[in-house]
């Protein structure tokens, strides 16, 4: 399970602070950068699988870039992450146009 999917299972938002983007926009599809997530301990960080080119590019585009930054869509649950700490940006950029459906990947 991703963050991404275990945020909207227990009723969390990623999006910060503007409650008129929904986390996940693309629906994990990497093709937005709305469920960004900053892992707040280095160690854990170090712990997780390289992020692809298509992460980065999305990372690229998201508020409050950070060192430990990653998408929640690609942060899977794994017994090495057992007390992970993960912070919200205060916001959040959706370049998604109403009406967006996410190609399946």
């Amino acid at each position: 399970m991703s963050m991404l999917e275990a945020a909207h299972e227990h009723d969390i938002e990623l999006e910060g602070k503007d409650d008129s983007i929904s986390s996940g926009a693309c629906e994990g599809s990497l093709a937005c950068s709305t469920c960004h997530v900053i892992v707040m301990d280095v160690d854990y960080y170090n712990k997780l699988e390289d992020p692809t080119d298509e992460e980065n590019d999305m990372l690229d585009l998201a508020f409050g870039l950070t060192e430990t930054s990653r998408l929640g869509c690609q942060v899977i649950a794994s017994p090495e992450l057992d007390g992970v700490r993960l912070a919200i940006p205060a916001a959040t950029r959706n370049f998604a146009v109403d009406g967006f459906v996410p190609k399946p990947h």
